[in-house]
C-alpha cells in the first residue's frame, strides 16, 4: 500500500475500534487508537501473512504484549480479512470469540494469547529463537505499552534477546505517555526508554508512531539491522484521531456513550473524507 492507502485504512481501523468498544460498553480505546497506525502498517504493509491460512508455518508472528488494546488488533485483523468486520460488534459479548484480550485458540490470526502485562515479550522472544533454531526466515513483532515496560519480566526478555542477538525480533513500544493511573513518568517512570533498550544490546529507533513515513523508515532500518534485535520507540498520542479522547488518561479504559460515539464517528468520517 502507498501512504495514502495506509492513512485511509488507519481511519477505517480507528472507526472499527470505536464501534467495537461502544458495542461492548467496555474496553480500551485510548491505547488502541494510539497504536492504530502501527497495527495498520504491520498488517497491510510489513508482515508476511495469509488470512486464508492463519497457521501458515512460515508466516511472520505478532504478539500484542499490551493485550488490553485488543480492539486495535481485532480491527486490523478484521480489515485484513481474518474474520468479518461486522463481527467486531460482538466484542466482549458472551459467546463471541472476541473477548477482552486476544485468544490464540479461538481467533484467526492471533499468534499468542495475552493480557497479563509483561509476559508477551517473553513469548515473542521464544518465537524469534525458535525461528533461528529451525533455520526459518520469519520475523517476530511485539507491541508493548510504555506503562507495561515497568514490568521486570520485560527486561529479562530483553536481556535474553540481546544476548542471543535475535535480529529477527522487532519490539515496538507504544509510547503515548499515559497509563491507567496517570502519566507513566508519575506512576513509575521508565524513562529514558531508548537508553534502557540500548543497554540490553538493542538497536533503537525513535519515531513519531502516528506518521507513516517515519514508521516505514524505521521498519526498513530494523530489517536491515543484523546481529542484534531492534526496538522502535513510537511516540504516539493516546486516543489519536478522536479529539475528546486525545491525550486524556480517562479514555484508557472507558467506552463512549451514544452521544460520544456519534461525535467520534463523525470526526473519523471527516478525516477519511479529507484523504479522498
Amino acid at each position: 500500500m502507498n501512504k495514502l492507502e495506509l492513512q485511509k485504512k488507519a481511519v477505517a481501523v480507528r472507526k472499527d475500534i470505536v464501534t467495537a468498544v461502544h458495542s461492548a460498553k467496555a474496553g480500551h480505546p485510548g491505547g488502541s487508537l494510539s497504536a492504530a497506525d502501527i497495527f495498520t502498517y504491520l498488517y497491510f504493509e510489513e508482515m508476511h501473512i495469509d488470512p486464508a491460512n492463519p497457521k501458515w508455518e512460515d508466516r511472520d508472528r505478532f504478539v500484542l504484549s499490551k493485550g488490553h488494546t485488543a480492539p486495535g488488533l481485532y480491527s486490523a485483523l478484521a480489515e485484513r480479512g481474518y474474520f468479518p468486520v461486522e463481527q467486531l460488534k460482538t466484542l466482549r459479548h458472551i459467546g463471541s470469540i472476541l473477548q477482552g484480550h486476544p485468544d490464540m485458540k479461538h481467533i484467526p490470526g492471533v499468534d499468542m494469547s495475552s493480557g497479563s502485562l509483561g509476559q508477551g515479550l517473553s513469548a515473542a522472544v521464544g518465537m524469534a529463537l525458535a525461528a533461528k533454531m529451525k533455520g526459518k526466515n520469519y520475523r517476530t513483532y511485539c507491541l508493548c505499552g510504555d506503562g507495561e515496560i515497568q514490568e521486570g519480566q520485560i527486561w529479562e526478555a530483553a536481556m535474553f534477546a540481546g544476548a542471543r542477538k535475535l535480529d529477527n525480533l522487532l519490539v515496538i513500544v507504544d509510547n503515548n505517555n499515559l497509563q491507567i493511573d496517570g502519566s507513566v513518568a508519575e506512576v513509575c517512570s521508565p524513562y529514558p526508554i531508548a537508553d534502557k533498550f540500548e543497554a540490553f544490546n538493542f538497536h533503537v529507533i525513535e519515531i513519531n508512531g502516528n506518521d507513516f513515513d517515519e514508521i516505514h523508515q524505521a521498519f526498513e532500518k530494523a530489517k536491515a539491522t543484523k546481529g542484534m534485535p531492534t526496538a522502535i520507540i513510537a511516540h504516539t498520542v493516546k486516543g489519536k484521531g478522536v479529539s475528546f479522547m486525545e491525550d486524556q488518561v480517562g479514555w484508557h479504559g472507558k467506552a463512549p456513550n451514544d452521544e460520544e460515539y456519534e461525535q467520534a464517528m463523525q470526526e473519523l468520517e471527516k478525516a477519511g473524507e479529507a484523504l479522498c
